[in-house]
């Protein structure tokens, strides 16, 4: 069953959400050559941390860090380490926090330096995808019409999208239902109700859909190498215009 929110609820989903959206902006202002993926970590837990939260992501099906922080081709779930970001690479920051028993969950993807055109139109592409899912989340509407825009204007730009892994409801757990693919139909799926909140996420590759899980258990990668971008918001659904619950 499908957790509909009251506005208490409501009210913690944003506190939270505007949390992780404060620790997002933090690690934005520190993503540059040199640094590594693991102090960037460190910065991230030491917020979470001081705000009174808790890093929700860090033991999570045993993951061992605060934040996600993939790099190039690297889709989701990479695992902070000594890695020293280089001019030109793209790293997407996927984090979350619990507080006051509610979760907050989402990810940005960023230029390290001077990028390529076609890696910058790809960040580009991936934030369109998710705008366009979010016109379609509103009461009435189904799972599958969010997932149809996300796969539709990918593909219109040449691109692929993640099947494997999909966005999800999000509340008192960081992963509810209902699963939220980037692909599908129109007009299936679960039909959504206001009070719902969904953690939105475009996962797109320049080159193919396959991906793969990397040796180290955890970093899922593109099989044929290509980079890949990602983009989430944490989304409540509404009986008007969806709200953006981890607006930076």
């Amino acid at each position: 069953m499908i957790p509909i929110k009251n506005s208490n609820a409501i009210e913690k989903m944003r506190a939270v959400n505007a949390l992780v959206a404060q620790t997002q902006k933090l690690i934005s202002q520190h993503i540059k050559v040199g640094i590594t993926t693991k102090e960037l970590d460190a910065i991230a837990e030491r917020f979470i941390l001081e705000q009174g939260a808790k890093p929700n992501f860090k033991g999570y099906g045993n993951f061992p860090n605060t934040t996600c922080i993939s790099v190039n081709d690297t889709v989701i779930h990479g695992v902070p380490s000594d890695y020293k970001l280089k001019d030109g690479d793209i790293v997407s920051v996927d984090l979350g926090a619990e507080l006051d028993g509610f979760h907050g969950d989402m990810a940005r993807t960023y230029a390290v330096g001077q990028i390529t055109e076609e890696a910058r139109r790809l960040i580009e592409v991936t934030k369109e995808c998710f705008y366009k899912a979010l016109e379609q989340t509103k009461e009435g509407s189904r799972v599958g019409d969010i997932s149809h825009a996300v796969q539709t204007h990918a593909e219109k730009h040449g691109y692929s999208v993640v099947k494997t892994y999909t966005g999800h409801g999000i509340g008192k757990k960081l992963h509810e239902d209902p699963s939220i693919p980037n692909f599908g139909n129109l007009s299936t799926g679960t039909k959504l109700k206001a009070g719902m909140t969904l953690a939105i996420e475009p996962m797109v590759n320049l080159g193919k859909s396959e991906v793969k899980v990397d040796k180290d258990g955890f970093s899922v990668k593109t099989l044929d190498g290509k980079i890949s971008a990602h983009y989430e918001n944490t989304v409540l659904v509404t009986k008007g215009e969806p709200e953006i619950l981890s607006r930076c």
